[in-house]
């Protein structure tokens, strides 16, 4: 029987976990935090272990993007590149150098 304190754990683990996963700001949508509210209070009262089982495995799955995205961040340095600097860097790791385009004003 799922009782009013794995309810709240869960619950914290959710929004601790979209905290995280934010960027610098560390703060959660105030969108995002009522809907998962609004859930939370709805499936409070049916003491339904499944619903618990559920908010677990998106809290495993956010957590898992989370550190799935600092893997690719640190072994990936070219992850967040644009096109251009991704052909400039992977040319430059080669030993080569990209030819400097014409600007337009000449």
């Amino acid at each position: 029987m799922a009782t009013q304190t794995h309810y709240t754990q869960a619950y914290r683990g959710v929004l601790r976990e979209l905290r995280k996963s934010t960027s610098v700001t560390r703060k959660v949508n105030s969108t995002v935090s009522a809907n998962i509210r609004a859930i939370f209070s709805k499936h409070q009262t049916t003491n339904d272990p499944s619903i618990l089982r559920d908010i677990e495995s998106a809290t495993l799955f956010l957590k898992s993007q989370r550190e799935h995205k600092a893997l690719l961040e640190r072994y990936n340095p070219l992850f967040d590149l644009t096109s251009q600097e991704r052909i400039a860097a992977t040319a430059r790791r080669v030993g080569l150098n990209m030819p400097k385009s014409p600007s337009s004003d000449e």
